[in-house]
């Protein structure tokens, strides 16, 4: 089995190299939203001295981390299998003795992520120069985001991929997605950190799981959790991602049975 992944990686590090343009504009496209809220709450906040005991070091420092985990934690799956869903070329998958998705479609996520991640570098170090972000990152945080980035990653392929295999049952998936992120941006803490959400919706976000997926690693970064709760987070994320991969399971088995490929 590690064989067929270090093959997977070896093709799909490939061919990431080959969309270049497509590496670029998915790059702007998760770039522009933090930098835009890092540039108007921290306004806000040299105006005001503090928004509700944020600063404005505050708001730059919670933004530079989030361009990082942002990308580090997202997935791209429908943009991979949507398509050969409903244009019927998915048969070619299904023919491999492996699981589709948690190999070639999976690999994919991975191998786009790290070209991501390393053109982000460049940048990242020109936004650290023009805001001049104050971090205190510690060792000990930072190996405590490692799982939890990875988790983070593994909850979100497996929700992404679940909302794909709609595809199975209606072209209207794409509407789905965007309703989803859309969501999911607001209780994961891109649009605001989700001390300023208003009461009642700050109860919904510590009920759902997305604050786990970018809000928690953010926290966890910058040194504002004790051990004792970044242990517990990492341990309901392990329990979400468990129960995203019993869904991924019943959805994909269902779908594959609706699946149908007529003339492909």
């Amino acid at each position: 089995m590690l064989a067929i992944y270090k093959h997977l990686w070896q093709v799909n590090w490939a061919e990431q190299w080959q969309y270049r343009a497509n590496l670029i504009m998915y790059l702007f496209y998760w770039l522009v939203s933090p930098i835009v809220y890092l540039a108007v709450w921290t306004t806000v906040a040299t105006a005001q001295g503090s928004v509700n005991g944020l600063t404005a070091q505050d708001f730059v420092a919670y933004y530079m981390v989030l361009l990082i985990v942002n990308i580090a934690t997202s997935e791209i799956t429908i943009h991979i299998l949507g398509y050969r869903i409903m244009d019927g070329t998915l048969s070619n998958l299904l023919v491999l003795p492996v699981h589709p998705v948690l190999t070639q479609v999976l690999v994919n996520n991975l191998a786009f992520k790290a070209l991501q991640l390393i053109a982000l570098a460049p940048i990242w170090a020109v936004l650290y120069v023009l805001f001049q972000p104050v971090l205190t990152i510690t060792l000990v945080n930072v190996l405590l985001a490692i799982p939890a980035l990875a988790l983070g990653f593994l909850f979100s392929f497996f929700i992404g991929a679940t909302i794909t295999f709609i595809a199975f049952w209606t072209t209207r998936v794409w509407a789905i997605a965007e309703f989803y992120f859309a969501v999911f941006q607001l209780f994961a803490g891109q649009f605001v950190p989700l001390s300023l959400l208003p009461p009642v919706l700050h109860n919904i976000a510590e009920a759902l799981p997305f604050r786990l997926v970018l809000y928690f690693p953010v926290q966890l970064i910058l040194g504002k959790l004790t051990v004792q709760e970044s242990m517990l987070n990492l341990g309901l994320l392990a329990v979400w991602c468990v129960a995203g991969y019993a869904l991924f399971s019943v959805v994909w088995r269902g779908g594959v049975k609706k699946f149908s490929a007529v003339g492909a």
